[in-house]
């Protein structure tokens, strides 16, 4: 069995804000400082890519468009907006508030949407 992603954190200088952000904008719950549990996707896929040097975490929601408006309202910055890459999903970027570079997958349901 390949050995599974069981953990991802992110950091920022302002804890609170970061928490507030993730909160308000994808409605994980937080629990005591420093911890909070996102929704699990069913299957998650990864990727390996020769660029520059990055991490990359991708955020299923149903729609990339609105959720970059509640990003922008939330103290976030849209990266890239919507866009489709065919064949494989729908995607978006955007930086949280500390500058953390996120992606968005839009999905219908458990399932990315494939255009």
């Amino acid at each position: 069995m390949s050995a599974p992603i069981v953990f991802f954190d992110i950091a920022g200088p302002d804890e609170s804000q970061l928490r507030t952000f993730y909160q308000t904008v994808f409605d994980w719950p937080c629990g005591t400082p420093g911890t909070f549990v996102p929704g699990n996707a069913p299957n998650l896929d990864g990727m390996i890519r020769g660029d520059p040097s990055e991490k990359l975490l991708y955020i299923g929601v149903p729609d990339i468009s609105k959720t970059l408006e509640n990003i922008e309202t939330a103290g976030g910055k849209t990266d890239v907006p919507r866009f489709e890459v065919p064949g494989v999903a729908v995607l978006g970027l955007f930086f949280d508030p500390a500058g953390n570079r996120m992606g968005l997958v839009e999905m219908n349901g458990d399932q990315p949407i494939i255009p």
